[in-house]
């Protein structure tokens, strides 16, 4: 007589069962496998070198010989020490404070005029966005060759307009130096901002403008009514971006002025970036100008988030 197991399953899996869950398993788990190449480059070329570049940031290094460990002294002196530190913070503010709000400005206004007609215009879109994705070297040939001393085309046109007697020297005196700068910005980023009020714009409701109309409101005052206050949001934005992006200004004054002294007529448009560079790699200090890195990387958080603290409450109040 055969033996019988006292406790028998009921409820047996089939292998057609088990294979389905090993196949549902593993199509979970293609996602996370796809992201892996993604997540190793991210990690080899952006996070190890901010971690790497962090801790050179404490010692003495050319690049070459034994690293030398010194604490916090490059902090020290990159504060109380290096008064070309603090120039190139300074003349990038002023640099940005010249241009940021024309660029806002021109932005806007020009965004509004293109929403309101329907001629010509993806032309003129097209147009004023050009100069965002023009390459730097171009521009700073361009704007090089407008503003030259004896043969650019500004000087030719002011003197035959009898505005000026002779030409201005633009790119070699300190404060024409940074007014051709904030140009050059104000040149190529105006149809960047003018796209992104465009996409701010078509968000309003259009009946918010019929009823506006319909009480007889004027276009200027429906302007600052409804349209300055609803594109709030993207102001914010776009200022904190012009923060962030001003402080790390390099393109505009390195091309512009490369054929000069580093920074240009008496260093008036050394920026934090282009003092970083020249620091770094002309003269080979890498510790230091790692921590001239980190230090302008404090200041864009502090600058950054006074100005995300001051347009809040000043939405607030509205």
């Amino acid at each position: 007589m055969e033996n019988k197991p006292i406790f028998q399953s009921k409820r047996t899996i089939s292998p057609k069962v088990s294979r389905s869950r090993r196949f549902t398993i593993s199509i979970k788990a293609w996602p996370y496998l796809f992201l892996i190449p993604f997540l190793l480059f991210y990690l080899a070329f952006n996070i190890f070198p901010i971690i790497y570049s962090f801790y050179i940031s404490f010692t003495s290094w050319d690049g070459f010989s034994e690293k030398t460990f010194v604490g916090f002294d490059n902090y020290v002196r990159v504060f109380t020490q290096d008064p070309s530190f603090w120039k190139s913070v300074w003349n990038t503010l002023l640099i940005m404070l010249m241009s940021t709000p024309f660029v806002i400005i021109f932005g806007l206004l020009l965004a509004v005029f293109l929403f309101n007609i329907t001629k010509w215009r993806s032309f003129f879109q097209t147009i004023n966005f050009i100069p965002y994705i023009t390459t730097p070297v171009a521009i700073g040939l361009i704007f090089a060759f407008l503003f030259d001393w004896s043969s650019g085309t500004v000087n030719h046109l002011l003197m035959s307009k009898g505005l000026i007697k002779e030409g201005i020297n633009w790119l070699g005196e300190p404060m024409y130096a940074r007014i051709v700068v904030a140009l050059m910005i104000i040149w190529k980023y105006t149809g960047y901002h003018m796209a992104i009020y465009l996409t701010g714009l078509s968000t309003i409701p259009q009946e918010l403008y019929e009823a506006a109309k319909m009480d007889g409101s004027s276009a200027v005052n429906t302007f600052f009514k409804i349209t300055i206050p609803l594109l709030a949001p993207i102001t914010m934005f776009l200022v904190l971006t012009d923060i962030i992006g001003g402080l790390q200004m390099f393109d505009e004054p390195k091309l512009l002025f490369t054929d000069t002294a580093v920074g240009g007529p008496e260093r008036s448009v050394l920026t934090a970036i282009w003092h970083f560079y020249d620091t770094t790699f002309a003269t080979s200090r890498f510790g230091y100008g790692a921590a001239v890195s980190f230090s302008l990387f404090l200041i864009i958080i502090i600058f950054t988030l006074i100005s995300y603290k001051f347009l809040n409450k000043k939405e607030s109040y509205k």
